[in-house]
């Protein structure tokens, strides 16, 4: 196997505000790779051109960057102009994942299942409390393009709106601004066309946030969800969908949520999701059968 790839850099760190978990994912998969004999060496793009990758023969890059520069289509552009195969998605499917607003608009478009929601600009005239009403009084307020719910925070009345959006504003120049769903926590991982087992994840805090994916203890992961098997199939298809409406490819993971009368609504799609050893892709991964050495060997025979 180990010979099949030959020159395998594994892509991590960068300069997002998501370097720390990309750090960790990175090394996760480069010591998998490295086990399973694989001629595999670490490639920081903060400290290294891409053209050392031309430069020294690489034949394959494993993309393990999280965020902009690395998630959202520019390194995908900028390695298919070096004709390197890499992992994942490819430009368009990875920039349309990255910004959240263009996959809302694409989720409506095919008639998917996701939260009502409206678009604020920075610089323009924003009615908090028009904008609060027509979103049934309590909204979620995302960046457009940061992931690890970075700058993201609820909001309730127009002042932590207006709190919340310039929070968000330091981040992004469009925001997100989504109906609150109150509700169970799910992710569906994909791999290889095909959708994993549904994790659950639930977490004692307002929401699944940067802490309760990263540093808290009190997170807890349910594989497989406990949701009955009809439920579990119309979201793995729904999911499903949503990757191939923002034309993602490879692998990669959506979340979505269920509301108190059982509806789901999907979130988002993930292109480079975390692959740390708290990660939910090979969690999903080890229910269906994969070990990570498997998972990681599965993903880097998809590079093209």
């Amino acid at each position: 196997m180990s010979s099949t790839f030959g020159k395998v850099a594994v892509m991590f760190g960068g300069t997002s505000a998501e370097r720390e978990v990309s750090l960790k994912s990175g090394q996760a998969v480069f010591n998998a790779l490295q086990a399973q004999g694989i001629d595999v060496h670490a490639f920081d793009p903060k400290f290294r051109p891409l053209s050392d990758l031309q430069a020294e023969a690489f034949d394959r890059v494993f993309i393990v960057l999280h965020g902009r520069g690395g998630e959202d289509g520019t390194m995908q552009g900028a390695l298919q102009l070096l004709g390197l195969p890499y992992t994942g998605s490819g430009v368009l499917g990875s920039a349309l994942s990255m910004d959240k607003i263009r996959c809302k608009f694409l989720f409506s478009a095919h008639g998917l299942p996701t939260a009502p929601f409206a678009v604020a600009h920075k610089g323009e005239a924003i009615d908090y409390a028009a904008m609060l009403a027509k979103l049934n009084g309590k909204v979620m307020v995302k960046p457009a393009n940061e992931g690890s719910s970075i700058g993201m925070s609820a909001a309730e009345n127009a002042e932590q709106l207006q709190q919340a959006l310039n929070l968000a504003f330091t981040y992004d120049d469009a925001v997100l601004v989504e109906q609150w769903i109150s509700g169970r926590e799910f992710t569906i991982s994909m791999l290889d066309g095909k959708a994993l087992p549904v994790i659950e994840m639930r977490t004692p805090r307002a929401f699944y946030d940067y802490e309760a994916k990263y540093q808290s203890n009190s997170t807890q992961y349910l594989c497989p969800a406990p949701i009955d098997a009809e439920q579990t199939l119309s979201l793995q298809q729904a999911a499903m969908a949503a990757f191939k409406a923002v034309d993602a490819k490879g692998w990669g993971r959506v979340d979505a949520m269920m509301d108190e009368h059982g509806n789901f609504f999907l979130l988002e799609v993930n292109t480079v999701p975390g692959m740390t050893e708290k990660s939910l892709v090979p969690m999903a991964a080890k229910a269906a059968g994969y070990s990570f050495e498997q998972l990681v060997a599965k993903i880097l025979e998809q590079s093209r």
